[in-house]
């Protein structure tokens, strides 16, 4: 079992920055690859980003390619979410997840409860 907990959300301006965590619970987080997905109000869930157990191989949507970077910490048992350039589309709850790697919501076994990022104009 692994139990996600997110931090960094809130208020920002267009242009600015965020940094998310997630810290994991459970000794195998190693094992798992991880990622965020977010979902805006009145919207479909959506990908957004997912790194390999190691943090060798990483697969962004197109949507935040060059302005997102997610990076682990295995010592730490931590994910983080670099969010650079916000635009107010960027606005959403922002989960984090565990499992296998992939772009779609049942590659993930596992999900934070959530963080919300408001971009404002």
């Amino acid at each position: 079992q692994v139990q996600l907990v997110e931090s960094g959300g809130g208020l920002v301006q267009a242009g600015g920055s965020l940094r998310l965590s997630c810290a994991a619970s459970g000794r195998t987080f190693s094992s798992y690859a991880m990622g965020w997905f977010r979902q805006a109000p009145g919207k479909e869930r959506e990908f957004v980003v997912a790194i390999s157990w190691r943090g060798g191989t990483t697969y962004y949507a197109d949507s935040v390619k060059g302005r997102f970077t997610i990076s682990r910490d295995n010592a730490k048992n931590t994910v983080y979410l670099q969010m650079n350039s916000l635009k107010p589309e960027d606005t959403a709850v922002y989960y984090c997840v565990a499992g296998g790697y992939g772009s779609n919501w049942y590659d993930y076994d596992y999900w934070g409860q959530g963080t919300q990022v408001t971009v404002s104009s």
